[in-house]
Order: C-alpha cells, then sequence, then structure tokens
C-alpha cells in the first residue's frame, strides 16, 4: 500500500490566515474530541501568531492551549509547532539559553514536532533548534523557504549596468533547494519541509523540485503551501504524482484563498491514486460541521463570508461533472501537462467557492500579507495611487538587500522600504533617503548571511561600515521579572513557562501576566484592598536565560510581535524627514 501522510493545518496556519487567529480554547475543546478520531498523521496547533495571539487579543495562556490540546487529542496525531529558527517569533537573535528553554518546554507540554525555518535559509540561525528539539525527544521537521527570483524590467537591468551592480543569474533553483535540504539532512533533520507560505510554487516547479528532493534524500519530505495566488490544489497534485510523502492541508471550511487547501480535495486526488491516509473522513466531516459554526462566530475576523459547499467523503458522492474535473486533472498531473492540471484544478476551486486567484500576489510574487501591509501603509499616507511604482521597486530594494525570501520578517522589512523608497524618488530626493531600523540591520547582517552577498559599498552607504556584523547574543539582555504591586509583590512570572513568555513577547506576554496576577490576589483576598504600587514587593530572582556577559543593547530592535503603533505608526515611518525609521510591526502574519 502507497501512503501519502496529512497534516492538518486548520488551528494554527488556518485559523491565522483566514481569522486572525480568533479561535478561542474553548473553540479549539470542541473539535478536538473529533480530531482525536481523525487520526491525522500530524496536527500543525501552536507556533507561529497563536502565543502571540491569544495573549494579545483573548487573554488567554498560550502554554495552556497547547496543553489543551494534547489532552484532547493524545497519541492520536502528532502535534507540530513552528518556530523561526534563532529568532523563534521575532526579529531578536535569541542566545541558546532561550531557545533551549522554548524547544524543552514546547516538548514537554505535548509537541512532537517543531517545524523549524530561517527567513533568509540561513542554516546557521537553525542549528542550536535543530539540536535542542532533538535532545528534549522532539522530531525536528526542518524547513526550507520557497520564493522566486525576483522579474527585473528592461530599466533595471540597464541602471544596474550603469551602476556598476551585477543582477546574479538565476538563484532559486532546484539546485538551491536541494543543497539547502541536504545540509539540514546532514544536520539531523528528521524529514524536510518545502515552506511555500506565499503559494508561489507552480504545478510544474513542484513536480520538479518534489521528484529532486525525493531522488536525494532519504528523510521524508513534505509541501506545504497556500491558496492565494491559486496554485495550491494543482501543486500538492502535482507533489502527490511525483511521491511526496506528507501534504499539508486545512479542512474544508477553514480552506482556500490565504489558507491552505483542503483535505476533502486533497482526499479525493490521494483515494483516485491509490494513496492510503489513514484519515478517518467521518470524523473530519463532524470537524468541519463544527468548525463551520465557529466560522459563523468569527464572522468579525471572516475577509470572504463565503462558506464552500459542505462535502462528507463517508457518505456523499461527488456530482458527475465534478467528479469529471478531478479525473481530468489527474490525469493531466500524471501526464506531466500541469498548466492543464491548474487549469482544471481551478474550476475545482470555483466549484468549492474559493476566492479567486491573487493575480496582483501572483505576478509580484509577493505574499499576500506583504501586498495587504503596503496597500495599509499607502493608504495611511494618502498615496495608494502610487502602488504600481511601489511593486516595481520591490525587485530593486530586494537585489540590495541580498535577495532574500519574502518571508516574515524579511517581507515586511522589503515592503516598507519599497514605500519609503518611492516617497524619496517623488520628493526628487535619493532613493534610500529614508530606510528602516530593520532594513539597515537586514544589511549590516543582524539577521544572518542573505542568500546574495550585500554590495560592501551599499552596506557602507546605510550602515557606515563595509563590513558585515552579525548578531552578538552575548548582548543579549533578558527580560526583567518585576514584582506585581497590585498583587501583593507576586513576581510578574511564577515559572520558567512564564518567564519563557516575557522573552518572546515581552510588551505582550508583561499586560497579560500582570492580569493574571492580579486576578489570583483578588481571588485569594477577596475582602483587602488591592495593593497600590510603590507597595512593599518581593525581590525578583535571576532569569535563567540572563547571559553572564551581556550589555545592555542600545536600540534593540524590537520583537516582531510587539505592540504595534497603530496605522500612524505607518505613516511615521514613512515620513520624509531623513534619518533611520523603525518600521511598522504587524501583529497578524502570514507564514
Amino acid at each position: 500500500m502507497k501512503y501519502v501522510k496529512i497534516r492538518d493545518v486548520t488551528l494554527r496556519d488556518g485559523q491565522q490566515s483566514q481569522f486572525a487567529t480568533r479561535m478561542t480554547n474553548e473553540q479549539v475543546k470542541a473539535v478536538l474530541d473529533d480530531y482525536r478520531q481523525s487520526h491525522f498523521y500530524a496536527m500543525e496547533v501552536w507556533g507561529g501568531a497563536v502565543p502571540d495571539s491569544v495573549m494579545r487579543y483573548l487573554g488567554e495562556d498560550p502554554w495552556d492551549r497547547l496543553a489543551t490540546i494534547k489532552k484532547g487529542v493524545g497519541d492520536a496525531s502528532k502535534l507540530t509547532a513552528l518556530s523561526r529558527g534563532r529568532n523563534l517569533f521575532g526579529y531578536t537573535p535569541y542566545p541558546d539559553s532561550v531557545i533551549e528553554g522554548f524547544c524543552k518546554n514546547a516538548i514537554a507540554t505535548g509537541i512532537d514536532i517543531m517545524r523549524i525555518f530561517d527567513a533568509l535559509n540561513d542554516i546557521d540561525n537553525m542549528k542550536s533548534s535543530i539540536r535542542f528539539v532533538k535532545e528534549a525527544g522532539g522530531l525536528a521537521d526542518c524547513a526550507v523557504c520557497y520564493t522566486v527570483d525576483p522579474r527585473f524590467t528592461f530599466s533595471d537591468r540597464v541602471n544596474a549596468l550603469f551602476s556598476g551592480k551585477k543582477i546574479p543569474p538565476k538563484l532559486f533553483t532546484v539546485d538551491y533547494y536541494v543543497k539547502k535540504a541536504k545540509e539540514l539532512a546532514s544536520l539531523g533533520a528528521d524529514m524536510i519541509t518545502i515552506k511555500d507560505m506565499a503559494g508561489l510554487i507552480d504545478p510544474s516547479a513542484a513536480a520538479e523540485l518534489i521528484k529532486a528532493l525525493k531522488n536525494e534524500l532519504a528523510v521524508p519530505v513534505d509541501l506545504h503551501t497556500h491558496c492565494t495566488p491559486g496554485f495550491g490544489v494543482a501543486s500538492l497534485l502535482a507533489a502527490m504524482v511525483n511521491g511526496v510523502d506528507i501534504v499539508d492541508t486545512a479542512v474544508l471550511s477553514f480552506s482556500g484563498g490565504p489558507a491552505a487547501p483542503a483535505y476533502e480535495i486533497i482526499r479525493v486526488f490521494a483515494d483516485r491514486l491509490g494513496l492510503s491516509t489513514d484519515v478517518d473522513n467521518a470524523a473530519v466531516a463532524r470537524i468541519d460541521r463544527r468548525l463551520r459554526q465557529i466560522r459563523g462566530e468569527l464572522s468579525a475576523y471572516d475577509q470572504y463570508k463565503k462558506l464552500p459547499p459542505e462535502l462528507d467523503l463517508s457518505k456523499d458522492s461527488l456530482p458527475p461533472h465534478l467528479s469529471k474535473l478531478f479525473d481530468d486533472a489527474l490525469e493531466a498531473a500524471v501526464g506531466g501537462k500541469y498548466q492543464k492540471s491548474l487549469v482544471i484544478c481551478q474550476e475545482i476551486e470555483k466549484a468549492f467557492s474559493y476566492p479567486d486567484p491573487d493575480e496582483i500576489v501572483r505576478h509580484a510574487q509577493i505574499p499576500g500579507g506583504m501586498y495587504t501591509n503596503m496597500m495599509a501603509q499607502l493608504k495611511e499616507a494618502k498615496l495608494q495611487q502610487h502602488l504600481g511604482e511601489v511593486l516595481r521597486l520591490v525587485p530593486r530594494v530586494r537585489l540590495d538587500s541580498g535577495l532574500p525570501p519574502l518571508v516574515t520578517p524579511t517581507s515586511q522589512i522589503v515592503g516598507v522600504q519599497a514605500v519609503n523608497c518611492m516617497i524619496s524618488l517623488h520628493q526628487g530626493k535619493e532613493m534610500y533617503e529614508n530606510v528602516s531600523k530593520n532594513f539597515a540591520e537586514l544589511i549590516l547582517g543582524s539577521y544572518g548571511k542573505t542568500p546574495w552577498p550585500v554590495d560592501p559599498e551599499f552596506r557602507n552607504k546605510i550602515c557606515g561600515t563595509r563590513e558585515e556584523k552579525p548578531y552578538d547574543t552575548s548582548k543579549y539582555q533578558a527580560q526583567e521579572n518585576p514584582p506585581v504591586a497590585e498583587a501583593g509583590g507576586a513576581l510578574l512570572a511564577q515559572n520558567e513557562k512564564e518567564q519563557l513568555l516575557l522573552e518572546l513577547f515581552p510588551s505582550v506576554a508583561t499586560k497579560f501576566l500582570r492580569n493574571r496576577r492580579m486576578e489570583e490576589w483578588k481571588t485569594t483576598h477577596p475582602e483587602e484592598e488591592t495593593p497600590q504600587p510603590g507597595a512593599q514587593a518581593a525581590t525578583a530572582p535571576p532569569s535563567p536565560y540572563e547571559a553572564a556577559d551581556y550589555e545592555p543593547s542600545d536600540g534593540e530592535p524590537p520583537s516582531f510581535w510587539e505592540d504595534a503603533p497603530g496605522w500612524a505608526g505607518w505613516t511615521d515611518a514613512i515620513k520624509p524627514q531623513g534619518g533611520v525609521y523603525s518600521e511598522p510591526q504587524e501583529s497578524q502574519v502570514f507564514a
């Protein structure tokens, strides 16, 4: 029997992409019994925006969220979390002590597989996470971020020629991804994921890449993609035809658009290919019915508000015309006619009420979240009519910054800088008159090595030095753990997990934990007045993550998940006054 394993991403990526990560713990609990009975190979349930969002918007403990899911699902499926290598959840590169603490506690609380990626595909940034995950008994799922080479216009090439800059040959080739995957496998990766955060991998590319990876690797290969530009279903089909081991899907009512392809659609193809999944269709149908109710409860965050028709694969038959579309798409894919298969798969997506493919995202080759944020920035500055110019600047800004893959946070760094450049040019100024702090740090080397070397002269222009300067984690300053006067002087973080929340999400966790300590005080001292700030308080012990020789770091970039400055911050980031700006931070990410 041939298999394709299914990783369900509904409770992390699905709700994050579709509904701003607003599912409450009670809503999650409502589907866990059926998830236990569904027997997906794995379930991605944590990491990404989940820890931040459940504290920031729901007032819930992310560690409790993970423990709840583990209790509900047990060992029926492997639980997966997403982390960004040395950066974990933000911009800040953390010392090994923090990475080890995070990996150890995540796995002890229920995570079986840690999916580790780096926004630059800099494998050095992933090594510590791989080691600590495996030491803690988890599986290291090492992800290579998928991107494509920018499309340079004729004028881009002429400008590059006269400025002495070199436009590289095609960089993001099959060989590039295979080399990265083999290096990760040599470091102990238990599986390799091609992580296509923008949905840019078309079926032809998926087929070629999966075939090459399967020829070179002994570990399982997973394809993770999204449906934003309209490739998702066809690309997973092409991957299955060419031997992929695992595919990522979402339950039908949380699938499509910016999210992953539907399990139900992919299962029809798997069955017709003779590939077993071991997933219980009746249990999935029960999950879908409950999620439809939950989607209604989350309607304030639902940008499409159009549910796909129900499909219970345990008892429903496809209408003849739809069944023929599946057969025709499958026949085309098996025959290597991937463009034909794509056209038919998009007809299938229409039948399931998927949003139309986003042509701007497809043509500009950028993630949907990056496009959305650039538009918000332009609207705030009343400059939305210049979107086309910004999109034309993105390839140049990306080249100048070393051709980073466009995934959080690099997608936001490049996008904000492209807007800054457009404004400077319109004011008759030099293109890089205004640069964001994060862009300067990317150029300096603070986030790691870029796929293409940054021109030393450009680095000198932006940063005042020609030399690359990696971030020095020995300078990391641990977060304080102060007493909460309003809670009788109880320490803000009471245990290692709470201290980790402070390290990873400083402002959000501070507010969350302060509220928790105050509620605890009120519960245990119902007759007493709440102590006022300045009351006698306990002394905080040193943080378990505190480096012995750190020094305060001037201008430390904030965590990616820190409080956004509001839309006014977008305007502040592009005011044409010269100097370096801190770029605005988004609180949700399509990663």
